[in-house]
């Protein structure tokens, strides 16, 4: 018993740690697969980088896509698109 209860602070630790970290980045990893995969044609973007698009062509074989900006067509990674940024940009205005 007495072994148990020197580990008790670690599994406190460790429980912790997960409920603030772990978890909710693995919560944020899967909503950010999730909007990857459901882009469409037409659908207005960001760039992590912070390049404004839309989006012309989806390659689903090496996961990246074509975006066209003003001043022409650029390939990028999935990964490259920014879901929070995106989502802003296509959130209905309220008019007040």
């Amino acid at each position: 018993m007495e072994g148990l209860s020197s580990f008790l602070p670690f599994i406190a630790i460790f429980a912790v740690m997960y409920f603030f970290m772990i978890a909710p980045q693995m919560k944020r990893a899967k909503k950010e697969k999730k909007f990857a995969s459901e882009m469409k044609r037409g659908d207005r973007i960001i760039t992590k980088s912070g390049l404004h698009g839309k989006v012309v062509e989806l390659n689903d074989k090496d996961n990246s896509c074509v975006i066209e900006t003003m001043a022409g067509k650029l390939k990028f990674d999935r990964s490259a698109i920014s879901m929070e940024m995106s989502q802003k940009l296509n959130a209905p205005v309220s008019k007040k």
